[in-house]
């Protein structure tokens, strides 16, 4: 079976430590015997933190704009190409702090439909009191953006704690717990965190075996079992961190009815913004190109060139990916047991 490609995005703004965590996660990759490898944007036509990377990293560099808008169109085929030429076990992606996350988002699930690759989480390193003094200013397009990358994350590193005091400290954290209640708050000095800590919290796969009738098959998905953290707990509240997503991405191994799945599509949660996928139905005979935007599903006759997987992508606000999974599973009249343990992403 083809591996599925992990993926994993640091956004942040300038400064912030997302090149530090780079050099920590990718020496944390190499011990662990895996091959990493690095798509690096940069708003200049110099890429300088990449500098800073070891030339024996393959990594693919997107100068001269914003990963989001001036190049986003290349952000797919850049990962493709990347992914093809190197074969990597793992991809990490460092974006310009000017990025809109949910673009990155939409860009990297767009390879997902002719390559099988999977967003295990957006990781926001966040300077501490860079957002203390946006945060009491609140005002400007910089406290926006910051907003929407902390909105957007899986796993929150609060860095440079060292800068800030106590009673600060538990300002900005109080800040990060009002603008995303789901994601992991990791506080940090130089970004100091374990990696396997850190990627712990950023995303888990359920094995094979806790699928009935599949043995040896990994079923893809974005989020940790229930309860498997106890989940998190802020302003009264009971999380499951795993479980909310901001991409899910679900590979099918068996056709589906088509008015099944149109009514499915429908019924998404207003949550999801946007899907996409290629599905072949049981009652047809051509295989569908699917886009779903605005409340507003379109479905389109395709002949993929080679091999193309059935996958379907959705991409939203912290949706339940658990509740989407579970719903595939019956249109393909697979079954999900519930796990007893979960397999670690890496």
């Amino acid at each position: 079976m083809e591996q599925v490609v992990p993926v994993y995005i640091l956004s942040g703004f300038l400064g912030s430590g997302k090149t530090t965590l780079l050099q920590r996660l990718l020496e944390h990759f190499k011990q662990q015997g895996k091959r990493p490898a690095v798509v690096m944007n940069e708003l200049g036509e110099v890429n300088l933190d990449g500098l800073l990377v070891e030339q024996t990293v393959p990594m693919a560099e997107m100068l001269g704009g914003c990963i989001c808008c001036s190049i986003r169109g290349d952000l797919s085929t850049e990962l493709a190409t990347l992914i093809k030429k190197e074969s990597p076990d793992v991809v990490i992606i460092e974006a310009t702090g000017a990025a809109n996350p949910l673009e990155i988002v939409d860009g990297v699930t767009e390879t997902s439909l002719y390559q099988k690759v999977e967003l295990k989480s957006l990781i926001t390193i966040v300077d501490a009191s860079h957002l203390l003094g946006l945060h009491r200013a609140q005002q400007g397009a910089t406290y926006r953006l910051m907003q929407e990358q902390i909105r957007c994350a899986s796993v929150l590193i609060l860095n440079k704690m060292d800068q800030v005091s106590n009673e600060e400290a538990e300002e900005v954290t109080a800040v990060l717990h009002k603008w995303n209640a789901y994601a992991e708050v990791m506080p940090a000095v130089r970004c100091e965190i374990e990696p396997e800590v850190l990627l712990a919290h950023a995303g888990g796969i359920l094995s094979g075996g806790q699928l009935e009738g599949e043995e040896g098959n990994i079923e893809v998905g974005n989020e940790l079992a229930e309860g498997e953290h106890g989940g998190n707990t802020h302003g009264g509240g009971t999380h499951h961190t795993h479980d909310h997503v901001m991409a899910y991405t679900h590979y099918f191994k068996r056709p589906v009815n088509s008015e099944e799945f149109e009514q499915f599509v429908k019924e998404l949660p207003r949550d999801v913004y946007r899907a996409k996928g290629i599905v072949t139905f049981n009652d047809t005979s051509s295989r569908f190109l699917f886009q779903f935007a605005y409340r507003e599903a379109d479905f389109m006759k395709i002949t993929p060139q080679g091999e193309v997987p059935d996958v379907a992508v959705f991409i939203g606000e912290h949706f339940s990916s658990g509740e989407l999974r579970s719903k595939l599973l019956q249109l393909e009249k697979r079954t999900l047991v519930r796990p007893g343990t979960v397999k670690r992403s890496l």
